[in-house]
């Protein structure tokens, strides 16, 4: 047990952090990977790979995730900033990279090879946006010479424009939705809520006009006669097929037909096997996560700590919402993951990493310590 008496890094991290958060996302992590174990398997059949090759990949993914959590939660405030400044320089400069030089994957480029790995580099921005957001909407709030509101903006343009490019509308739409709220809970005007809410139907309405695999599914949402709904109308059997408590493990039938199984899908396969009841617990999990974010938020008193927390919770939380009502078919299909829980490198690590900031931003400090760091802010 650490002594509260000792002073050293390890001991002031482990006061300081929220370690009931910090278990929640463990077991999170844990849950992946027994769920890779019952959804991946045929998909690697399929593919002509060794039975359990998504899932030793996982582990493998899940080593240098948790390592990037904790090397991120020890970070201060400060150095959470710097180190999503870089984040985000190296991040927007792959996805740039991907458009011009990456594989095209059912119709956008959204994924680059770097030294025999596949990366999606969008993954990463997400986080390193959010921080980036929050340092300029916190401090244009205290420091009169700072145009906050028009970094903001600067920063949601610079952001989004290459996404929409590769294009990838999903992820626009939620680092969207997710700067908004940082802007709401930062203090905008009626006017700016008026003009988001304009600008978010325009956008909606040009993508659906302009971008065909956007049209074709939103068609497909609306009027299932209009298109393939296979893998929807599948996710949605699965849970009629597993009831509330499932078939058992290995003995669900859907992830042998899905091609996405182990990544969007896998909430599908886990109601078929494991039955609705797992399925609620899972939605318990994600649930608490939030809540706890939001409350670390909600009682932090510096105005970047409580803004990075709030869109970093957000993020996570809109993005294990879309893809669970994906998969019961109340929104159009995104090709979004399920945190911790679906496959993919890319995902976990920059989940994990998004994690570490939170972490990092609602460990719990003095009094005096947060009036010093504001009188820093102000002379910078």
């Amino acid at each position: 047990m650490v002594s509260r008496a000792e002073r050293s890094p390890f001991s002031d991290w482990w006061w300081t952090v929220d370690r009931i958060l910090l278990a929640t996302v463990g077991v999170l992590m844990m849950a992946g990977i027994v769920l890779a174990m019952a959804g991946s398997p045929p998909v690697a059949e399929r593919l002509g790979l060794p039975t359990f090759h998504f899932v030793h990949r996982q582990v493998l993914y899940l080593v240098p995730a948790i390592i990037l959590m904790l090397v991120a939660s020890f970070l201060s405030p400060r150095y959470v900033r710097r180190a999503a400044l870089a984040v985000y320089i190296i991040g927007m400069a792959l996805v740039v990279a991907a458009i011009l030089f990456g594989v095209e994957v059912k119709g956008a480029k959204r994924w680059i090879n770097l030294a025999g790995l596949s990366i999606q580099p969008s993954e990463f921005v997400k986080p390193a946006f959010v921080i980036l957001a929050a340092w300029a909407f916190s401090e244009g709030g205290v420091r009169r010479d700072m145009p906050g509101t028009f970094l903001g903006f600067l920063l949601l343009a610079c952001t989004v424009v290459p996404l929409v490019l590769q294009p990838d509308f999903g992820q626009t739409m939620l680092v969207a939705i997710v700067w908004s709220g940082m802007l709401f809970v930062a203090g905008l005007s009626l006017f700016w809520v008026l003009f988001l809410i304009g600008g978010g139907v325009i956008a909606i309405a040009g993508a659906y006009k302009f971008l065909p695999h956007v049209t074709a599914r939103i068609n497909r949402f609306l009027d299932p006669q209009s298109g393939d709904t296979f893998q929807v109308d599948n996710a949605l059997d699965s849970f009629a097929q597993g009831g509330w408590f499932g078939k058992g493990p290995g003995e669900g039938t859907v992830k042998r037909i899905l091609p996405d199984s182990h990544t969007d899908f896998i909430f599908a396969v886990t109601a078929e096997e494991f039955g609705i009841i797992l399925c609620l617990v899972i939605l318990l999990l994600f649930t608490f996560v939030v809540l706890r974010g939001m409350t670390l938020a909600r009682r932090n008193e510096e105005p970047f700590c409580r803004l990075a927390a709030m869109g970093l919770i957000t993020l996570f939380g809109l993005q294990s919402v879309i893809n669970m009502a994906v998969n019961v078919h109340l929104i159009p299909a995104k090709g979004m993951t399920l945190p911790f829980i679906s496959y993919g490198g890319s995902s976990l690590i920059s989940l994990a990493l998004g994690m570490g900031f939170l972490l990092a931003v609602t460990r719990r400090r003095s009094r005096a310590e947060f009036y010093d760091r504001i009188v820093q802010g102000t002379r910078r």
